[in-house]
């Protein structure tokens, strides 16, 4: 068993803004992470327009962990804490949204 954290941007206030403080805030969450190759434990996925209209968030990111152990000892490391500490401040549109689950 797996987990995967998901976190869930709000559409931005200024989506170009947004966009490039972001690829500033992987490079710091990469930095964080001690991850210096090009094969990343995450994936950003930006949400696309539905023919019923744009979706409630902007972006998804999402990172695996091999267990709920591994998981609780990066989250709650200073390191980690620095890294959510920057994602609120670059979420304009509001605070991202946090959630953990069970990848099967």
């Amino acid at each position: 068993m797996s987990l995967k954290l998901i976190v869930l941007y709000p559409h931005p206030v200024d989506v170009k803004q947004f966009d490039m403080d972001y690829a500033v805030h992987l490079r710091f969450t990469d930095e964080k992470l001690g991850l210096t190759n090009d094969i990343k434990p995450y994936t950003v996925t930006k949400m696309l327009p539905t023919p019923m209209g744009l979706p409630h968030y902007y972006q998804m990111f999402t990172l695996l962990f091999n267990s709920e152990a591994e998981m609780e000892t990066i989250l709650t490391s200073p390191k980690m804490q620095e890294v959510g500490a920057d994602a609120n401040r670059i979420s304009t549109g509001g605070a991202p949204l946090v959630m953990v689950g069970n990848e099967n």
